[in-house]
C-alpha cells in the first residue's frame, strides 16, 4: 500500500552574513587548495566525463576538477563525500555508470547525458538517465559543474537516499499433484519471562522432560543447556526464546508446560512442510536471513527476508523468492536532529511474485517412507520411483541423516544388492541361467584374499537361483572372472549407473569397478571393492530391470532439466525375465522374506550387506526391490545385516504405503 510522506520545507535558510563568511572562508580554502583540485578534460569534455564516471564508481575523484554553478571551485574530496552522503542507503554499493549519446557544446559550456543503474536489494534495478553539465575554465581545461542533481535531477544539498522494501510473495515447493509441498503452517514460540522464574533448574527439568515426550520424536532434541545461563543475562521483563513447536506437537504437552512460570507462548505461521520429517533433506528449508546471508549478499538480502537454505529451496531461492519491491525516497536530517522523509519519491518498483518449483513427489509415497525411516538414529534413506515414467515419488532420510540428502548424494558400497547388476551380467553373456549348478561353499580364495558368506553358510553345489535368493558370496566370487575385466561396469551402464544426470539437484550416479585385479573382480561381483553407489542410483536401476531399460529419474516438472540424460537401449528380454524370477526367490524363499506376505503385487528384491572398511563385522544395510510400479532402495548406514534391517523397513514402507 502507498505511504504518504508529510511535504516539508525544500531549503533551510541562512543569514546572508553567515553564507557570506562561510563563501569567504571557502574561497581562502580554494585558494590554498587549488594545486590539490584535479585538473581534467585535456582529451576536451568526453575525457573529463569519462574521468568523472570513473572516479565515481571508485571513490577516487582526485583526477577531476569540480566548480560550483555559481564558479567556485570545490575539492575532489569534498564532491566524494557529498556523493556519499547523497546516495545514502545505496552508498555501500555504487551505480553503473555510462555516457549515452553525444555531447552537446555550447561556447564553454558543455552537457553530457549519463545513465546511472543502481542494483536495488531483492535483484531489481533502478536505472536513469541525468544530466552531467561540464565548463571550460581559462586554462582551456573541463570542470564538471558539481551539485547534487547530478547524483539524481531531484536531489538538493541535505538529502540523502533512502529505501522502503515490500517483500514478493515467495513461491513454493510444490508436489506431483501441483499443491505446495511448504506452506503457511501453524508453530507456537515457546518464551521465558527470567523475573518470573523462582526455580531455574526446576523449569529446565520441566520443560526438557515435555519436550522428549513429544512423537515423533523432536529431531534434532531442544537442547536447554544454555537456558539458565541465558536467563540469568536477560533482562527480568525479557522474553527469552527457547523452542518453535509445530502446533500438533505443542498441542501434545501443552497441559504439562503452559502453567509453569514465566512461560510465554506466541502463535503465528510459517513457511513448513506437512510433517517436520517431509523430504527434509531434498526440499531444504526457509528461513529468516543469516548474518552469513546479509554479509555474503547484501545487495539481495536485507534483515527479515526469507531465505531458502539447502536443498531445492536453497537451489531455486532465486526463483521461489521472486523480485523484491523497492520505492526509492528522499530524507533529510531536520534542524531538531531528527531524519525524516521529504515527501519525494525517486522511483518504486513493485514486488513481483516468486515461481513455483514443481517436483514429481507424491506425499502419500514419501509420508510412508518417512514414516519406515521414523525410529532410525543411524544415518539412513528411502527412495522409491515410479517405474513407469523414472519419477522420484519419495526421498526421505532418517533422523540421523542430520539435514544430509544421502538418498541422493551417499557414495557407498551397495553390497549384495549390486548382485543384481552381476546377475544381469552374467545372464547376458550366457555364462549361467536359473538353472545351473554353482557350487556354495564357506570361503574362496583369489589370490591369496578369502572371500566368505554371512554367518559362514554353505549351500554345496546348488541351483543358480538358491545362489542368488540365500545370497551366497562365494558362488558369485567363482562367476566373477566370467564377467570379464570391464563386463560388471558394462552390465551397470546398461542401467544407469555412471550416467550423467540432469536431475536438477546432486545426485551420485555410481561408480562400478572396472579392470581391476582378480581380487578386485571378485570383490566387485559381490558389491564390494572400489564400487559406490547412492540409493537413488541403486533405485533406478532396480526400476530399470523392472521396466526393461534405463531411463534417467525425473524429479523436477517445472523447471524441467536442460540436458536429461536418454534412454538407454532394451535389456536383452531372456535376462530381464530370468532376473525377475531370481529377484522374486529372494522374497519368497531367501533372505527378503521378511516382505513376502506384504498385500497387493509380487514383491521381488534383493538384500545387501556391504563391508566398508576392513572390518567385517562393520556392515551398511541394503534392501532394493519393487512391488507394482513403485521402485525402491533402503540404505541404514552400518545397519548390519540387509536381511534384519533394511528388509523389515522396506516391509513397513510398502505396507503403509498400502494403507495410505
Amino acid at each position: 500500500m502507498p505511504v504518504s510522506y508529510p511535504v516539508r520545507p525544500r531549503r533551510h535558510t541562512r543569514p546572508r552574513h553567515t553564507r557570506r563568511r562561510l563563501l569567504a572562508g571557502l574561497a581562502a580554502v580554494l585558494v590554498t587548495a587549488g594545486a590539490l583540485a584535479g585538473c581534467s578534460g585535456d582529451d576536451g569534455p568526453e575525457g573529463a566525463v569519462e574521468a568523472f564516471l570513473a572516479g565515481w564508481r571508485s571513490g577516487d575523484l582526485q583526477a577531476v576538477g569540480f566548480i560550483q554553478p555559481s564558479g567556485g571551485r570545490v575539492p575532489a574530496g569534498e564532491v566524494t563525500k557529498q556523493i556519499q552522503a547523497l546516495a545514502g542507503a545505496l552508498a555501500a554499493n555504487p551505480p553503473e555508470l555510462a555516457r549515452t549519446g553525444e555531447i552537446t557544446t555550447k561556447g564553454d559550456v558543455a552537457t553530457a547525458r549519463v545513465k546511472v543503474s543502481w542494483a536495488l536489494p531483492g535483484g531489481g534495478t533502478w536505472a536513469y538517465e541525468n544530466p552531467v553539465r561540464l565548463k571550460r575554465g581559462g586554462d582551456d581545461q573541463w570542470q564538471v559543474i558539481w551539485e547534487p542533481a547530478v547524483v539524481h535531477e531531484k536531489l538538493e544539498d541535505g538529502d540523502r537516499i533512502s529505501l522502503r522494501r515490500e517483500p514478493a510473495q515467495r513461491a513454493g515447493v510444490l508436489d506431483a499433484a501441483g499443491q505446495p509441498i511448504v506452506a503457511p503452517r501453524p508453530v507456537v514460540r515457546v518464551q521465558v519471562v527470567p523475573g518470573e522464574v523462582t526455580d531455574v533448574p526446576g523449569l529446565v527439568k520441566k520443560l526438557d522432560a515435555a519436550f522428549k515426550a513429544i512423537r515423533p520424536a523432536l529431531s534434532p532434541p531442544v537442547d536447554l543447556g544454555d537456558l539458565p545461563k541465558r536467563l540469568k543475562e536477560a533482562k527480568p521483563d525479557a522474553r527469552v526464546e527457547v523452542v518453535t513447536l509445530r502446533d500438533e506437537a505443542y498441542r501434545q504437552i501443552k497441559p504439562r508446560i503452559y502453567e509453569l512460570p514465566g512461560t510465554r507462548f506466541e502463535s503465528e505461521q510459517l513457511l513448513l512442510a506437512p510433517t517436520r520429517e517431509f523430504a527434509r533433506a531434498l526440499l531444504g528449508s526457509v528461513d529468516q536471513a543469516t548474518a552469513d546471508d546479509l554479509q555474503a549478499h547484501p545487495e539481495r538480502y536485507a534483515r527479515g527476508d526469507l531465505v531458502g537454505h539447502g536443498g531445492l529451496q536453497g537451489r531455486y531461492d532465486e526463483r521461489l523468492r521472486g523480485v523484491t519491491g523497492v520505492t526509492v525516497i528522499t530524507e533529510r536530517t531536520t534542524p531538531e536532529g531528527k531524519v525524516e522523509p521529504t515527501g519525494t519519491e525517486l522511483f518504486r518498483s513493485d514486488p513481483k511474485p516468486g515461481q513455483p518449483v514443481k517436483t514429481t513427489i507424491d506425499v502419500a509415497t514419501q509420508n510412508a517412507a518417512d514414516a519406515a525411516l521414523r525410529g532410525q538414529t543411524r544415518r539412513s534413506a528411502l527412495v522409491a520411483l515410479r517405474i513407469s515414467d523414472g519419477a522420484v515419488l519419495a526421498a526421505a532420510n532418517g533422523p540421523g541423516a542430520a539435514g544430509e540428502n544421502l538418498a541422493f548424494t551417499a557414495q557407498v558400497p551397495p553390497g549384495s544388492t549390486f548382485k543384481m547388476v552381476s546377475a544381469l551380467g552374467l545372464l547376458d553373456r550366457g555364462a549361467v541361467t536359473p538353472q545351473t549348478t554353482v557350487n556354495c561353499p564357506k570361503t574362496a580364495t583369489v589370490e591369496g584374499r578369502s572371500f566368505k558368506n554371512s554367518d559362514n553358510f554353505e549351500l554345496g553345489a546348488v541351483p543358480f537361483a538358491t545362489d542368488f535368493a540365500k545370497s551366497c558370496n562365494t558362488a558369485f566370487v567363482a562367476l566373477a572372472p566370467k564377467l570379464g575385466p570391464d563386463g560388471l561396469a558394462q552390465a551397470g551402464r546398461t542401467l544407469g549407473l555412471e550416467a550423467a544426470w540432469d536431475l536438477g539437484a546432486d545426485a551420485f550416479t555410481g561408480k562400478v569397478s572396472a579392470n581391476g585385479s582378480a581380487t578386485e573382480q571378485a570383490a566387485a561381483a559381490i558389491g564390494q571393492g572400489t564400487t559406490l553407489v547412492s540409493p537413488l542410483a541403486m533405485a533406478n536401476a532396480t526400476a530399470a530391470v523392472a521396466r526393461g531399460k534405463f531411463e534417467q529419474p525425473k524429479l523436477l516438472l517445472d523447471p524441467a532439466p536442460a540436458k536429461p540424460a536418454p534412454a538407454g537401449e532394451a535389456l536383452k528380454p531372456e535376462s530381464v525375465t530370468a532376473l525377475k524370477s531370481l529377484m522374486r526367490g529372494v522374497v519368497t524363499s531367501g533372505s527378503g522374506s521378511a516382505l513376502a506376505d506384504v498385500p497387493g503385487e509380487p514383491v521381488h528384491g534383493k538384500t545387501g550387506t556391504a563391508e566398508y572398511d576392513n572390518n567385517p563385522a562393520n556392515t551398511h544395510a541394503w534392501f532394493v526391490g519393487w512391488q507394482g510400479d513403485v521402485a525402491f532402495a533402503v540404505f541404514v548406514e552400518q545397519g548390519g545385516a540387509g536381511s534384519k534391517v533394511a528388509a523389515p523397513i522396506a516391509e513397513k514402507f510398502l505396507r503403509g504405503l498400502a494403507a495410505s
